[in-house]
This record gives structure tokens, sequence and C-alpha cells, in this order.
């Protein structure tokens, strides 16, 4: 188990704790099924990244704060250099970078995110949060499933979607699909 995941969980712990609310009611007010939230909270699965934006909304935290532990400090803007993003999550196939991770408040969490190639092959995985999402393709191609509808995007193509409603994606054409996804 990656320590960053444990401490992730540890910090969300924490925050829930704080307010007096149990594990069961608070997936119950944001909507994530009891079982799904423990085993995120217990670290047996990684908090997918748009859970973690809606719990760092729910306790007024940044979610650079709920990740790194750090507050964010830039008010005015913030300038993230090529290369300079901080990866937010590891799960198995998709990379994730903060593209505004010092940005104290932010409405939105933008990412730039990579499908490895060897999504093509497996089935979409599918995730719900609330709010709203943007994609805007990069480079490669990607299939992303939206509520049973797939869709595949193109360089310089784009969605905006309800992210209440089950989504995923997966890279096609054999080679790794980068995207710029913000997170509302």
């Amino acid at each position: 188990m990656k320590e960053d995941v444990k401490e992730i969980s540890a910090r969300v712990r924490v925050l829930r704790e704080i307010e007096e609310i149990s594990a069961e009611a608070l997936a119950a007010e944001l909507g994530f099924d009891p079982a799904e939230y423990n085993a995120w909270e217990s670290c047996e699965k990684e908090f997918p990244v748009g859970v973690l934006v809606e719990i760092a909304a729910r306790f007024k935290v940044d979610l650079s704060e709920l990740i790194s532990g750090a507050a964010s400090k830039l008010k005015t803007f913030c300038v993230t250099r090529a290369g300079q993003a901080p990866e937010v999550s590891r799960r198995p196939m998709y990379r994730y970078w903060n593209l505004a991770y010092n940005f104290h408040r932010k409405k939105a969490e933008p990412f730039i995110v990579e499908a490895s190639s060897e999504t093509e092959n497996k089935p979409i995985n599918l995730s719900t949060h609330p709010g709203q999402e943007f994609n805007y393709v990069l480079e490669g191609r990607l299939l992303i499933s939206i509520s049973g509808h797939e869709i595949e995007l193109n360089p310089g193509d784009c969605v905006y979607y309800d992210s209440s409603e089950p989504h995923g994606m997966k890279a096609l054409g054999g080679k790794t699909a980068r995207f710029i996804a913000i997170v509302f």
C-alpha cells in the first residue's frame, strides 16, 4: 500500500471525525455507496479523484491540502510550469497531474490525465461523482462512456458532461491518450 494513499485516507477520516459525522452518514450525504466509501477510507481501494474533489468541497478544504497535507497559498493566480504539476493519483492505467495544485479555494480542479494504452483491451471502469466535468483531448484517441453513450474523441475534441452519470474512458489505437480534465 502506498504511503500517500494511507495519508489521504487518514486526512479524510480526521476531517470527518472533527465534524462528528459517521462514514455512513458522509457517504449518504455525498451520494456514495457506503460499502465503497468504507473501502476507500480503509485503504482497500484508492479514492477516485472526483470523489476527493467532492470530499474537499464538503469540508471546505482545497484538494491539494487533502492530498498533500500542505495548505495552498496562492489567491490571485498560480503558474504551473511544464512538467512541474504534482501527480495526485496513481490508479492503475491512469495518471493525473493537478494543474492548479497551489491555488487557494479553487472552483474547479484542472488535471492533465493519461489513459494508458493498456486500457484499450479492458472494459471501461465507470465512476460517478457529483458535479460536472470537461475533457479535452490533447493526443491519442479516447473512448468515453457517459450514461451508456460511447463517444470516440480525437485530438482537439472535447466533451462536457454531468459527472453524476456513470462515466469512464479508455485509450484507443494502441497508444496512450492524453487529455485535460476539469472537474467542477
